[in-house]
């Protein structure tokens, strides 16, 4: 990650860092999938490994960029926190959130296959950001939100109809999907509202917290799950386990970050559909799974609603921001 801690970051390599995270995020599901044939593990275990590991790199990447810019941050950049309750209880939510995001997540890969399972969380995330912020925080959709919205749920319509009759799209498997795309969408609407109330200025602490509190919640059921994988193929286990850590977690959250300073939210909320994406792919490719027509089409329909809606807040954005730009999660 050399570079990552440069004050100004050029649009350029911004760009490369979050497509870098996407392509990262869309292998963590494909590597899911392979642990649950030889591990052991199930869902809550393997998240609170991948939590646990990713905090553990992210412990330690953080700590060395921080040396890297005490020397040249001024005392003027640093941003005043929200009193101690409002942070516990926003470090509190995000986690749980995290918690609820990722273990759902791959229990819907366990159940309905990656490629389904990875295109409904990060079609439908998007579609209840855009509703919760209208909810919960007044802000417009605009007609072309609007538009956008009815697409999403059109295509998960035919995702669902049109693929169920082949046994590749399971409902189960849906329903834990839109579960991880809840979670995930309660964990950015939390970091959004402190963004838009002027809250920490260090977007890695507040992952960490989260990532802490998810650790800390998942433990005792992980335990109740199962935590140890099998001794057969043990190695594989864990050389597959420190991957799902290091790159889609620690890797993948941090160059993420690292872009979003010079890349508008928006612009890299289009560019992270290249998770599903690539997950469908590896999911074709790899893993043996198969698409229907439904549901090809479905993901299409969904995949170009959500780049939709993100071009809409892009346009908005452009107009309507003033002052410190806003925290943004992704899911």
């Amino acid at each position: 990650m050399h570079g990552v801690s440069s004050p100004v970051l050029p649009v350029g390599r911004g760009l490369l860092y979050v497509t870098v995270a996407a392509t990262a995020w869309g292998t963590a599901g494909a590597a899911a999938a392979l642990l649950y044939r030889s591990s052991g593990l199930g869902p809550l275990a393997l998240t609170f490994w991948r939590t646990v590991g990713g905090l553990v790199l992210l412990l330690a990447a953080r700590a060395v960029l921080r040396r890297r810019r005490v020397a040249s941050a001024p005392a003027s950049a640093v941003r005043p926190e929200h009193p101690l309750r409002r942070r516990a209880v926003r470090v509190l939510v995000t986690g749980v959130a995290l918690a609820v995001f990722q273990t759902a997540y791959f229990a819907a890969v366990e159940v309905t296959g990656l490629a389904v399972g990875t295109v409904v969380t990060m079609g439908a995330g998007p579609v209840l950001i855009a509703l919760g912020a209208r909810l919960t925080m007044g802000e417009r959709l605009g007609a072309g939100g609007v538009l956008a919205v009815a697409g999403a749920l059109g295509g998960l319509a035919v995702l669902v109809l049109g693929g169920g009759g082949s046994g590749a799209v399971r409902p189960a498997g849906v329903a834990l999907a839109l579960l991880s795309a809840a979670g995930c969408a309660v964990m950015t609407l939390t970091t959004r509202r402190l963004g838009r109330a002027g809250g920490a200025a260090d977007p890695y602490r507040s992952t960490i917290s989260a990532f802490a509190v998810g650790a800390g919640c998942l433990l005792p059921l992980a335990a109740v799950e199962g935590l140890w994988p099998q001794a057969h193929e043990l190695g594989r286990s864990l050389w597959l386990m420190g991957y799902i850590a290091a790159v889609p977690t620690a890797l993948g959250y941090g160059l993420y970050f690292a872009g979003l300073a010079a890349v508008r939210a928006a612009t890299a909320s289009v560019i992270s559909l290249v998770e599903p994406v690539s997950a469908a792919a590896i999911a074709v490719l790899f893993l043996g799974e198969r698409l229907t027509t439904g549901t090809a089409v479905g993901t299409g329909v969904l995949l170009a609603a959500v780049a939709g809606l993100a071009v809409a807040e892009a346009r908005g954005a452009v107009a309507a921001r003033t002052g410190a730009p806003q925290a943004e999660a992704v899911c």
